[in-house]
């Protein structure tokens, strides 16, 4: 009898990932379970197979994974590290009680302190949302671990350096700018980590100070939860309310309503839309930024005027933009859906012509376009929404057909052939895990980026960019599929444009389809992943680029 080859790597993560998923939709069913204790092992056990390249050295046991705390904990909520109780809930009122929402800087998601012990957080963006939650938190929990060894020693009692953390937690020892480098050494060692890199994350996290904790209290929350897990057992749970909502469509069909109101109250339902998922600023400043800031940049290049109005320093320069924009055919919509995707419409009738920038060709049509701008949305969120929106708008009188002309993608996304900054143009996306493959044909071509660094090929769309790791990416880069980057929400919007153009007849089958991803990092290069930090200025350029192009296809169409 043969032996069976043995599994390769891209193998063992891809099935890592499978069995992930399958444990978190089998607790999420259940309801409820320990992240420190036995039904929590299979999750932590899946992630450290899966190795993600986010998370670092999340197997080393010597070290504590610092750059992808950092991570994690922009994208939960602040005091997370010291929450026994953690609920998962849908909109449920919590925001019209006395309980304050903590919103996590680097995601969008509205959380409550209920009490010392006690946090929720809102889930309205599906599944995917779920998924990445429970990721980040599996990571922490691991984490914990790793700190609670290192408080203890041989004999059971509590390290040197652990009393020493517990004496500026609990006040006995004031940390000072005298003091704050001999705290840092006693940190270092129960991370496990140098000197030098235990104070780069501590001014990392310094940075985002009203959004965490520090890193003095993390860790020391973080060993206690974990030192204490027997006696004092955690728990995540999910609301009744919130399993029996999920994929039901309720936070995208209230807000896509709202959208298709909207037009009919203005007069735009009739007129050719074209609608454009990407950032709330790029549209508006290519559109009025030149003809608003006249006075302060006059014939300014688009790319220089989009730098100057990406620093910090220049708030009130984009709220004035943003004003000329709303007093000039621009009507904001703030989602209070539930969503967390805010809406711009334009009606490029309105727009001041004469002072556009040179970048943008605007062509005089007899029915001058419609513009619906979205805000990013994330994972399965992606089919909820543009489904909804695809769907005919049902007014008072009659139905009213969407007449969409174009759709048009920008995002964000991982590059695997290129570098921080370059552009994406798929031709296909081929969703994760399952046999769900989009090929379409997209008004996007290589020619249309020739004067930047660009790549064609296949998008993987993937189940959580958390759980991604160099076995799995090598082989879609380096198999038939030739892919060339991973992102979170293209196969599920092309799920949603298929499904409308070719089985409901909600809107034309030859609605043009635009897509185009600038990296916002290469997962296969060290210290290129989402945990290393943001784009920063790199990203204006091809956002910018991609911006205008989006436009100049539309205005010639």
């Amino acid at each position: 009898m043969q032996t069976p080859p043995e599994l390769t790597k891209a193998q063992e993560s891809r099935m890592a990932i499978e069995k992930l998923y399958v444990e978190m939709r089998h607790i999420f069913n259940r309801g409820r379970y320990n992240p420190l204790g036995a039904s929590g092992s299979p999750l932590r056990q899946a992630l450290q197979t899966l190795n993600p390249e986010i998370y670092g050295s999340i197997n080393d046991p010597e070290k504590v994974e610092m750059d992808g705390l950092v991570y994690v904990i922009d994208r939960l909520p602040k005091g997370i590290e010291q929450t026994r109780f953690i609920k998962l809930t849908s909109d449920e009122g919590f925001g019209a009680g006395n309980f304050g929402e903590i919103i996590p800087p680097k995601r969008r998601r509205n959380c409550y302190r209920i009490d010392k012990e006690q946090l929720f957080i809102e889930v309205t963006r599906g599944r995917s949302e779920i998924y990445d939650i429970l990721t980040h938190l599996t990571f922490l929990y691991n984490e914990a671990e790793k700190i609670k060894q290192r408080a203890i020693d041989y004999s059971g009692e509590k390290t040197r350096e652990w009393l020493k953390l517990e004496e500026i937690i609990t006040g006995k020892e004031t940390l000072n700018s005298s003091n704050l480098d001999k705290g840092l050494s006693y940190i270092s060692v129960i991370l496990g980590r140098t000197f030098g890199e235990t104070k780069d994350i501590y001014f990392r996290l310094q940075e985002n100070a009203e959004n965490n904790n520090g890193l003095f209290h993390l860790v020391y929350w973080m060993g206690k939860i974990a030192s204490e897990a027997r006696k004092k057992p955690c728990e995540i749970s999910f609301s009744p309310a919130l399993r029996e909502r999920i994929g039901r469509h309720i936070y995208g069909e209230r807000w896509a309503k709202n959208i298709k109101r909207q037009l009919y109250k203005y007069q735009l339902h009739e007129r050719p839309i074209h609608i454009i998922s990407a950032n709330l600023h790029s549209i508006m400043n290519c559109l009025y930024a030149s003809t608003a800031l006249q006075e302060h940049f006059s014939d300014m290049p688009l790319m220089e005027l989009a730098k100057n109005l990406s620093k910090e320093e220049n708030a009130h320069l984009r709220q004035k933009v943003s004003q000329f924009a709303k007093q000039n055919g621009m009507i904001q919509l703030q989602d209070t859906y539930g969503t967390n995707i805010s809406v711009q419409i334009f009606d490029t009738a309105q727009i001041p012509k004469k002072s556009l920038p040179s970048e943008i060709q605007f062509t005089d049509n007899e029915q001058q376009p419609v513009l619906i701008v979205m805000d990013y949305a994330f994972g399965e969120q992606a089919y909820e929404t543009m489904d909804e929106l695809l769907k005919p708008y049902s007014s008072p009188k009659r139905k009213i057909q969407m007449p969409v002309t174009s759709i048009s993608i920008m995002g964000k996304a991982g590059i695997l052939q290129g570098v921080k900054g370059d552009i994406m143009i798929p031709t296909a996306h081929v969703f994760e895990g399952t046999a769900d493959n989009y090929p379409f044909e997209n008004d996007f071509k290589l020619s249309d980026f020739e004067e930047y660094k660009a790549f064609e090929g296949a998008m993987i769309t993937v189940l959580g960019t958390s759980l991604q790791n160099k076995d799995v990416l090598a082989y879609f880069k380096d198999s038939s599929w030739r892919a060339v980057g991973l992102e979170m929400e293209g196969a599920h919007y092309q799920k949603a444009i298929q499904s409308a153009s070719h089985i409901r007849g909600s809107i034309h089958k030859n609605v043009r389809l635009r897509y185009a991803y600038y990296a916002s990092d290469n997962p296969l290069i060290t210290g290129g992943t989402l945990a290393s930090g943001g784009l920063g200025m790199t990203g204006v350029k091809p956002t910018y680029l991609i911006t205008t192009k989006i436009l100049n296809k539309i205005f010639e169409s």
